[in-house]
């Protein structure tokens, strides 16, 4: 069999079929297999997530995730990294990384593929595919290649600058597979130069916030994340807007609380009651100094210049509406920092047209998708990785 793409998954299945005994080439245009390993989490590889569920998947075809997600489980690819003894430590919320290097995981990934046989060929360009007499025949940079199963492991569009192409789409296309349209997820999001003028000055602001979509606004649950947010100087990111990303359809508002669970009109009140301080310095106390006095001078539309007003000169009604603004911020992006930027791609091969414990095509026998090529897109924070070592053994099994 034949294994395109030497990337975690690429890499993973190829360990799993040829450890049951099927001999198998993997092949990659790149000269480094597992790029995207070694630059994922600043270095370190956030290789799983110990929550990982089907609840934190984006897809078409919601539950097509399930079956490969039960049948290897985070505790599963854990088992593996302590039986090379890679030392790993939670970072939050369930988030895995490596102590060291995210090199450690290309090595386990590497040492597996040598137990198992597999023959690794790169860099190794595919240049076109066919299929005839039963058997997928590769032209490749290097000469023929003929298989009687072909697994497509090249992911999406993300990050370009380390080999990601269109090949995985191309070959879906050529076999009569649908696509849903890639797009970029995990994303910085961007805003008109105009929209974000009074907010460049912020760049370099971070602070934790609840964020989410119009459509998620009504409370928590998919779509709605507490996590930190990061003023650029083109836009907004950090783990909230990159989440937030995936979710976030053109020309939609976010909607930012930025002191989540706290009642702020009514704390603005009782400083009202027992302070002498000015309102800049009160909103201190739950926001970052430099974003309280820009968010008064720039950000509400009361006619009034705030920063310096004593609380104790503010109406109620003015409060009030401070803590609206504060509390449910809106502001449509114009757009977002593209696939350069993006940690993975949205959409993919349609998972409909795949089985869900095999990850084959189902019109045509011997074809198999997985990882971030499908459409199957998890949150940040080890999702994504667990996908990729859940579908790749899904495959792996099933050959």
């Amino acid at each position: 069999m034949a294994v395109v793409g030497a990337g975690a998954a690429g890499m993973m299945c190829a360990a799993v079929a040829g450890q049951r005994g099927r001999r198998v080439v993997l092949i990659d245009h790149f000269s480094r297999p597992g790029e995207k390993i070694r630059i994922s989490g600043g270095g370190r590889c956030n290789f799983t997530n110990t929550g990982t569920g089907p609840e934190n998947f984006l897809s078409n075809n919601p539950g097509f995730c399930r079956a490969a997600l039960a049948a290897y489980t985070p505790r599963d690819f854990i088992a593996l990294v302590e039986r090379y003894r890679i030392g790993y430590h939670e970072k939050h919320r369930g988030q895995l990384f490596c102590n060291d290097s995210s090199e450690s995981i290309i090595g386990l990934l590497r040492a597996e593929c040598g137990l198992a046989g597999v023959q690794v060929r790169s860099p190794l360009r595919v240049d076109s595919l066919s299929l005839d007499g039963g058997a997928f025949h590769l032209i490749t940079s290097g000469g023929p290649i003929a298989s009687a199963k072909l697994v497509i492991a090249t992911g999406g569009l993300s990050i370009p600058k380390i080999g990601a192409s269109d090949f995985g789409y191309r070959i879906a296309r050529q076999f009569r597979l649908p696509v849903v349209e890639p797009r970029p997820a995990l994303v910085p999001l961007t805003f008109a130069p105009e929209v974000w003028r009074d907010f460049a000055p912020l760049a370099g602001v971070a602070l934790p916030v609840s964020i989410s979509t119009a459509r998620f606004a009504v409370g928590p649950g998919p779509g709605q994340f507490d996590e930190d947010l990061l003023f650029t100087h083109r836009g907004l990111s950090g783990p909230a807007v990159l989440q937030i990303s995936s979710y976030w359809e053109q020309k939609e508002p976010l909607v930012v609380d930025l002191v989540p669970n706290q009642p702020v009109s009514k704390l603005l009140r009782q400083a009202k009651e027992a302070s002498r301080q000015d309102l800049g310095n009160v909103l201190a106390q739950w926001l970052p100094r430099r974003l309280a006095l820009g968010w008064l001078a720039t950000q509400i539309p009361l006619g009034e210049a705030l920063a310096d007003r004593k609380i104790a000169e503010i109406s109620n009604k003015s409060i009030d509406q401070i803590s609206k603004h504060i509390k449910s911020w809106q502001i449509i992006p114009s757009g977002t920092e593209g696939f350069k930027k993006a940690e993975v791609t949205r959409g993919g091969v349609d998972t409909r047209h795949l089985a869900a414990h095999s990850m084959e095509a189902l019109q045509q026998p011997g074809l198999y998708f997985i990882g971030e090529v499908v459409d199957v897109t998890g949150w940040l924070g080890g999702y994504n990785f667990q996908w990729a070592w859940a579908s790749a053994v899904a495959a792996g099994r099933a050959i």
